[in-house]
């Protein structure tokens, strides 16, 4: 659902519970995507450190670019 943003001044209730019943919201200025309403979320986890450790492996020639590659991203002939 997208409303203007002088609708959503006035029915910033209304949305609010909307959000909470699992409806995406989106506040439009100018008639454009402006803002997305959210539900609060209390209790989120914190990141933890190291949670992929031993599940990424970076191969040997990991910075060995190809020249060729080089002269690609460069726009060099």
């Amino acid at each position: 659902m997208q409303v203007n943003m002088h609708e959503a001044k006035s029915q910033l209730s209304a949305l609010g519970e909307k959000v909470w019943k699992g409806e995406k919201v989106v506040i439009a200025k100018a008639g454009k995507p402006y803002l997305d309403i959210l539900p609060h979320k209390e209790d989120r986890s914190p990141r933890k450190p190291g949670r992929y450790k031993g599940k990424i492996r970076i191969t040997d020639d990991f910075d060995q670019t190809p020249e060729e590659l080089i002269r690609d991203f460069e726009g060099r002939d």
